[in-house]
């Protein structure tokens, strides 16, 4: 509603006419949006409560019962190669800006908490009123997070019936409870502020169905009406309840489950009849009345200039073959010799906001007959089907899925055989483009879209000794592509072709690889995966959960320079750093640097890397800006091998006496009373892993277990013998033994000290030296925290050596077991890894804030930024 005063200004577009603004139709991928205070994008009310519903990519917000009216006007993030897509504009989205927001037009504030107001796009991230947004150029440049950000014209991915949840490979448990969204029951028709309410003195509510699929599932609309009203007025109002833009003289009720049909001339009025049933009223079935000549609007399915669709007119007698000619000639297109209209197809696309679907017709297929069928069927399905013509050519299929899960250290032909037992494929469709032999895992290309759908979902059910596969859809990025260029030659007369290849990416772009742990820090792990996927193509973030890092590495396998952001706990990035050092030689980019969101509890890497102590609700606009402004540093990583048999010391011939276990350690590797507390915590988290969901609940549960010892004794240095660069060394009377690589221990506590030492160097995290540190218990542990005391220095070296005489409990990096006696020996790992840190003159920045509006995301104003 607005003022009639108002109206010349009104620029939002209708709810019903929605579908018909689509360029390309893309699906939402929906997912519960919590309570925070938004506005629904089909009714334009308030969204609070659990009810609501938003899409996990875009800035799309629906009530659960407003969703199956949202059409499919998701971002594309990825080619579509059944309809071609044209230059890159803006993706606008209407509502729900920060409140800081300013119009890049008049530069006049556009944001609004109180109504759905204001334009945004969606890549860039411009704000504009809905009177100005018209005024911007239409080409979008992707915004301050440009140089960063996977360009969808790089991305292919050949989905067909894969839905959009499988794609952006976002967990099932997400969406658990919203695949059947259309499917809801008829509680979802009463209003939104309460109860299934008694109809008012004078009034009667009628259940009205749009179609035979709405009888069947019980999804009604309910209608109030006046008793005494025209059948005109309550189709009039059918079609509201339904998003229907159509006339009403062209519909018509019928009673369901009976005969009696109501003409436009009839009064609705039950005053004496069945109105005063407790089912919520009469039940009626809003239906077209057949029609033996409509116009329907055929879009074009490659791009061109001026209007997307042509308008044509079709009889009882078109057939999808008949009116193709006049298609082409109205959009122009020069059939070329070798082609006639019998080289084009119509093709019916369904543009469902859960599911984009696409139906070629038949050249025989009756256009008349065709729409009527979809209009029996539902009211609102035919509002949101359209018609493309396209050419017939078949175009070249490749799925691309990551099986994981398999035994590792097996060759490829062994894979193959494995692929062919447990998921039967058809050889000459199936082929293992790459395979992970330390990840036990195989990349595996399809040429056809069943046989990829069939394996996709068996894997997924399929166990291999005693171990379920993980199935996931991947994209192909396409870095460069062939040109070829008219140049003179050198020595003869005429043309010569030149076949070059250019840079997709463009040239300065370096994309982010985002890994999200979700399950670290609460819920913020899911929010900062949600807001990433929004700020940057979905196609570069990863939830780590499902099918850990490596998914993410074999999708950016071809980029030849990319930046990684790790946003978990310190055994997060370690786990990265460990699925990178197993496939590094696969990649081309062998070294990316690798950015910290620190996630967990103790986040020590993250603390000296200057990420913080831990995540608080930063704006994710602004942290993708720290890292891309952030210096690149590098970090030592060491090998530990466990229970190894030195065998220059007891004979060659002797060999290993069981074979090493091997561990990489990032920070710190302790033996002793600190790693026995790693080890109750541990315990204690994996027997009630729900209460371990904010840090400081966990600190908690540290210190309790740290009381519980400190009273422990074990006289350390009587079990241990160290050796440190081929010298022994004698321990103090110690309770527990700590290798430092960083300067940063136990949640940010300086262990090694920072006083200047003539025996010993300053630490450094990429000096190729560790720290040796002791501690005499718990009470000298919690003074360290304290910051009253440092650790017992001991030595500096890079090979350590180390026999334990009695079963000991360690920790690597924060992971505790019990060791057994043996021989445990550390050495540098390879080559140095590269870290990101963040910059001094952006941590003051940030404190500042960045006042202008392109720079917020929209969830920097949510609750606790």
């Amino acid at each position: 509603m607005c003022h009639e005063k108002c109206l010349k200004t009104l620029r939002s577009v209708c709810s019903c006419m929605s579908p018909a603004l689509i360029r390309v139709p893309v699906a939402h991928c929906f997912g519960p949006a919590g309570h925070k205070k938004r506005f629904c994008c089909v009714c334009r009310k308030q969204t609070e409560g659990s009810s609501a519903l938003r899409c996990e990519v875009c800035e799309l917000h629906v009530h659960a019962d407003c969703a199956a009216f949202s059409c499919a006007d998701c971002r594309t993030s990825h080619l579509d190669v059944t309809l071609e897509q044209d230059t890159f504009h803006h993706h606008w989205r209407e509502g729900n800006l920060a409140s800081a927001a300013r119009c890049e037009v008049c530069r006049r504030s556009c944001g609004s908490s109180d109504v759905m107001a204001g334009m945004r796009c969606e890549w860039c991230g411009i704000t504009s009123h809905a009177a100005c947004y018209l005024s911007v150029p239409p080409e979008c440049t992707l915004g301050r997070l440009r140089c960063m950000l996977l360009h969808p014209a790089c991305v292919r991915l050949d989905s067909r019936n894969f839905s959009k949840m499988h794609c952006y490979r976002i967990t099932e448990s997400c969406s658990h409870d919203l695949d059947n969204f259309d499917d809801v029951d008829s509680s979802s028709a009463v209003p939104k502020d309460g109860q299934l309410a008694a109809p008012e003195s004078g009034k009667q509510s009628l259940k009205v169905f749009d179609g035979d699929d709405a009888v069947k599932r019980g999804f009604f609309r309910l209608v109030s009406i006046l008793r005494a009203t025209r059948n005109e007025e309550v189709v009039e109002a059918a079609l509201r309840a339904f998003y229907l833009p159509d006339e009403p003289q062209d519909y018509e009720l019928h009673e369901v489950g009976g005969t009696q049909r109501l003409h436009s001339d009839d009064i609705l009025n039950r005053n004496s009849g069945p109105d005063n049933r407790k089912d919520g009223g009469d039940a009626w079935l809003l239906r077209a009345k057949p029609r033996d000549a409509e116009v329907i609007k055929v879009y074009a399915g490659w791009p061109r200039s001026g209007p997307a669709f042509v308008s044509v007119s079709v009889s009882k007698s078109s057939t999808a073959a008949s009116v193709l000619p006049e298609v082409l000639s109205q959009l122009d297109r020069q059939v070329r010799q070798d082609e006639d209209a019998s080289t084009f197809s119509l093709m019916e696309v369904s543009m469902s906001s859960k599911q984009v679907q696409r139906q070629t017709l038949t050249p025989q297929e009756n256009i008349v007959d065709k729409l009527q069928e979809i209009r029996k069927a539902s009211l609102r399905q035919m509002n949101q089907t359209r018609f493309y013509i396209v050419e017939n050519k078949k175009p070249e299929v490749q799925v691309n899925l990551l099986i994981g899960g398999l035994p590792p250290l097996l060759t490829k032909e062994e894979y193959g055989q494995l692929i062919q037992e447990h998921l039967t494929a058809k050889s000459h469709l199936v082929a293992i483009s790459h395979f992970y032999a330390s990840q036990g895992a195989v990349a595996l290309r399809i040429s056809c879209f069943s046989e990829a759908e069939r394996i996709y979902m068996l894997a997924k059910d399929t166990a291999v000794n005693n171990k379920t596969l993980t199935s996931l859809v991947v994209p192909e990025i396409e870095v460069t592509e062939n040109c070829t260029h008219n140049a003179p030659a050198a020595a003869v007369t005429g043309l010569t072709v030149v076949v070059f290849q250019h840079h997709r990416l463009g040239g300065g772009v370096c994309p982010l690889l985002v890994f999200v742990n979700p399950k670290s820090g609460g819920l913020k792990g899911r929010e900062l995966l949600y807001s990433f996927r929004k700020l940057l193509n979905p196609h570069q973030v990863f939830d780590i959960s499902n099918g850990g890092p490596l998914a993410g590495l074999h999708t950016f396998r071809e980029i030849p320079r990319f930046r990684v952001l790790v946003c978990g706990g310190d055994g997060t990035v370690g786990w990265v750093l460990g699925v990178l050092e197993a496939v590094r030689h696969k990649l081309v980019c062998r070294e990316p640097p690798i950015g910290i969101v620190p996630l967990g509890t103790g986040n020590d890497l993250a603390r000296i890397l200057r990420w913080g102590a831990g995540y608080s609700g930063e704006d994710p606009h602004h942290i993708l800006v720290s890292v891309d402004e952030a210096d690149e540093v590098l970090m030592d990583r060491w090998t530990i091998l466990l229970d190894a048999q030195d065998i220059s010391e007891d004979g060659k011939d002797n060999g290993f006496l069981e074979p090493p276990k091997i561990v990489q350690m990032n920070n710190y590797f302790g033996l002793g009373i600190d790693a026995e507390l790693s080890l109750d915590f541990h315990q204690a988290r994996e027997d009630d892993p729900d209460k371990f969901t904010s840090r400081f609940h966990n600190k908690g549960v540290y210190v309790k277990v740290g009381l519980q010892k400190i009273s422990y004794t074990r006289s350390l240095h009587k079990e241990l013998q160290l050796q440190v660069d081929a010298q022994n060394v004698p321990l103090p009377n110690i309770e527990g033994l700590i290798f430092l690589n960083i300067p940063s221990w136990g949640s940010g506590a300086d262990l090694w000290g920072s006083e200047a030492d003539g025996r010993h160097g300053r630490p450094s995290i990429d000096d190729g030296l560790l720290e040796v540190v002791g501690v005499t218990g718990v009470v000298h542990m919690g003074q360290v925290q304290s910051g009253m005391r440092s650790g017992i220095r001991i030595a500096q070296g890079n090979y350590i050596r180390l026999t334990v005489s009695k079963p000991i409990p360690v920790q690597v990096d924060g992971e505790p077991w019990i060791q057994p006696p043996g021989h445990i020996i550390i050495s540098a790992a390879g080559p140095k890894v590269r870290m990101l840190r963040k910059s001094k003159q952006k941590q003051k920045k940030s404190s500042a804030g960045v006042k202008d509006g392109r720079s917020e995301s929209p969830s920097s104003r949510d609750g606790g930024h």
